[in-house]
């Protein structure tokens, strides 16, 4: 059972969150503060950290910067209020893995934590390094299967961490960027489904895609996805089969109008969590590259 550390100072609000995540299997403990939540994560590493952003003493961003610091196998998700998306976006700098407004807790919450805990129990707990490995090219072609996503962002990650190029905590932003990427050409490539419809209804949204991955021609679309490996970098390029568009058409990630939309939010983590991000002319293809970080 994945254990979860919720911060939150409300009471309402932190039986809302216990009760989001226990009706789904995890197990949930509560504390009101930073302090005692670094606390319980020295006792016993949680899985997760789901933290509010005010509470007193120390508030959500500066305990997500002191996670990160000395627990840095520690993932956290940040709970945001409507219009505080420059907090959002701090957070994601600072070493959040992901935050979720307020206002949809109980569509997104879990996913979020799903998601996160797939890619982050793919990581081993130790490495053996192959310091004789030099470069590493590697190709995949996906079928349109979202279970098949978190195992290639695991290998991948087990990659980048051969070559040392960062952290555990940067290979996990690193991570959730891939996931972001290859749900993207999925979804909104090969199945041509539109954001708008999510913005609308989540879950109408997700049984939508479910039935159009069964019909021509969208069932036989692939991901592509090459990686290419070396002790200074690490590139990724990730296309879909679909006809693409305008890359005038694709959100600004900077624009905080942006952030709270569903829609909005992968586009901004793969921003903030690699260091370039480009598309090629018609928008069906991403290259994500992340740099070796100084030590």
């Amino acid at each position: 059972m994945s254990r979860i550390l919720v911060v939150e100072d409300s009471h309402s609000q932190s039986v809302l969150l216990k009760g989001v995540l226990e009706a789904h299997g995890f197990e949930v403990t509560i504390v009101a503060e930073g302090i005692a939540a670094l606390e319980a994560i020295s006792r016993q590493p949680p899985h997760v950290v789901v933290t509010d952003m005010l509470m007193p003493g120390m508030n959500g961003l500066e305990l997500v910067e002191q996670v990160r610091k000395r627990f840095p196998r520690v993932p956290t998700i940040l709970i945001t209020e409507y219009g505080s998306e420059d907090v959002a976006a701090e957070a994601l700098h600072r070493g959040a893995v992901g935050y979720i407004p307020k206002r949809r807790i109980d569509s997104d919450l879990v996913p979020c934590v799903e998601r996160v805990l797939g890619i982050a129990k793919g990581n081993p707990r130790h490495r053996k390094l192959i310091d004789e490995l030099v470069t590493n090219e590697l190709r995949f072609v996906l079928d349109n299967d979202l279970s098949v996503v978190p195992h290639l962002v695991s290998h991948l990650q087990d990659c980048v961490g051969l070559m040392q190029l960062c952290d555990e905590t940067a290979q996990l932003r690193l991570g959730i960027a891939l996931s972001e990427a290859m749900t993207n050409a999925i979804y909104h490539g090969n199945l041509e489904l539109s954001s708008e419809l999510r913005n609308a209804d989540g879950r109408n949204w997700f049984d939508f895609a479910q039935n159009r991955s069964q019909e021509a021609p969208y069932r036989d679309r692939q991901v592509h996805v090459a990686a290419s490996l070396t002790r200074e970098s690490a590139k990724f390029v990730i296309r879909d089969d679909g006809f693409g568009f305008s890359p005038a058409q694709l959100s600004d990630p900077c624009d905080q109008a942006n952030l709270a939309k569903a829609s909005g939010r992968g586009l901004l983590l793969i921003h903030c969590f690699v260091d370039e991000v480009s598309h090629n002319a018609v928008a069906n293809e991403i290259t994500l590259v992340k740099r070796r970080e100084p030590k």
